[in-house]
């Protein structure tokens, strides 16, 4: 079984007319992007050397092999870029990659079941999970040590305090 591909990045469209493209980095470093080289798309189909050219507004310029207009470079405009995720860095005890939150059953700090990790948010003021609670309704909890005192990714759970009235979980 091929190794699970982590999002790293996103190609938001041509950067000139020489082919680069504007590049949205996904990872903690956003250089570190170039790190992982070479990235593919979520099919695997596509396979680009990524090379960071420079700086800019909300992101990065950057070659990727293969490409050389424009109109090229536009036209891979919403492609996500992956790499396989042992090839991403261990990360210490208390930190955790969000691909690999999604999917985990969330359950209080009785063991009752209240949902499933659905997505992660990061608006800048901290991590936000999104849980599709018992009941089919999305509940938005933030990613804090106070309330989500365990993640076990092995078991595939994790153990959340939620604020009272969070979930309804009569």
């Amino acid at each position: 079984m091929p190794d699970p591909l982590t999002c790293v990045g996103a190609i938001a469209g041509a950067y000139g007319v020489r082919g680069e493209v504007r590049l949205k980095s996904f990872c903690a470093d956003p250089a570190a992007i170039a790190d992982y080289s070479p990235l593919t798309s979520e099919d695997g189909r596509r396979q680009f050397d990524l090379t960071i050219t420079r700086a800019i507004k909300n992101g990065f310029a950057a070659s990727l092999s293969g490409i050389t207009d424009k109109e090229v470079a536009d036209a891979l405009k919403g492609t996500r870029l992956y790499v396989p995720r042992d090839r991403l860095p261990t990360l210490p005890d208390d930190e955790f990659y969000h691909a690999d939150l999604i999917g985990l059953e969330v359950v209080d700090t009785g063991g009752t079941y209240l949902g499933r990790v659905q997505a992660v948010h990061d608006h800048g003021a901290g991590d936000i999970l999104e849980v599709m609670a018992k009941d089919g309704q999305p509940v938005m909890a933030p990613f804090t040590r106070e309330v989500v005192p365990t993640v076990d990714i092995g078991s595939g759970r994790i153990v959340m305090d939620p604020p009272e009235g969070l979930f309804d979980v009569s």
